[in-house]
C-alpha cells in the first residue's frame, strides 16, 4: 500500500510539473549565434528573432529568424526541443535537439539539424541566471541533397 501511494505521488508530481518558459533564452539577448559551417570553417551567423513555448508541449519551443553565410541570407522557422535537464545547486544544464528549416531559395537553402547544450549559473541571492553558455552542434543539409555540412554555433 505504501509503495502504491508513493508511486501515485510521483506520477502526480510528474504530470503536474511544468517546465518554466525559457523562450527568452533562445533570443540570446538579441545577438546572433556565431560559429562555423563546413570543413573550411566558414563563418555562420544565426539570429533568432521570435521564440515561443509550445502550449501543448512545454519542452518544445517554436523559433524563427535568419541565417547568414557570406552574402547568403535566409529566413528560417523551426523548433528547439528539450530532452534532458540536470540541476545542481549552482549550475544547470539543459540538453536537447533542434531543427531549423530555411526558406527554399535554391541550392544554398536547407535544413539545420542537431543537438544543443545550454549551461547556466543560478544566483540564489538575486534569483537570476548568470553566465549562460549555449552551443548548437549539428549539420546543415541542402534541400536538393547535394550539400551536407557540419555546423557549430555558440552564443556571444
Amino acid at each position: 500500500m505504501k509503495k502504491l501511494l508513493l508511486f501515485l505521488i510521483l506520477v502526480a508530481n510528474f504530470a503536474l510539473g511544468q517546465m518554466p518558459d525559457i523562450s527568452n533564452t533562445w533570443l540570446n539577448n538579441s545577438k546572433p549565434y556565431i560559429g562555423t559551417i563546413g570543413n573550411k570553417g566558414q563563418e555562420l551567423k544565426l539570429k533568432i528573432n521570435i521564440s515561443e513555448q509550445n502550449k501543448k508541449n512545454d519542452q518544445e519551443y517554436f523559433v524563427s529568424g535568419y541565417s547568414l553565410v557570406d552574402t547568403n541570407y535566409a529566413k528560417f522557422e523551426g523548433k528547439i526541443t528539450i530532452s534532458k535537464y540536470k540541476d545542481s545547486k549552482k549550475q544547470g544544464t539543459v540538453f536537447g535537439e533542434y531543427e531549423l528549416a530555411e526558406e527554399n531559395k535554391g541550392k544554398h537553402s536547407g535544413l539545420f539539424k542537431g543537438k544543443f547544450v545550454y549551461n547556466f549559473k543560478w544566483n540564489r541571492k538575486t534569483e537570476k541566471i548568470e553566465g549562460q553558455y549555449i552551443e548548437f552542434i549539428g549539420d546543415w543539409k541542402s534541400y536538393d541533397g547535394t550539400i551536407d555540412l557540419k555546423t557549430h554555433l555558440k552564443n556571444q
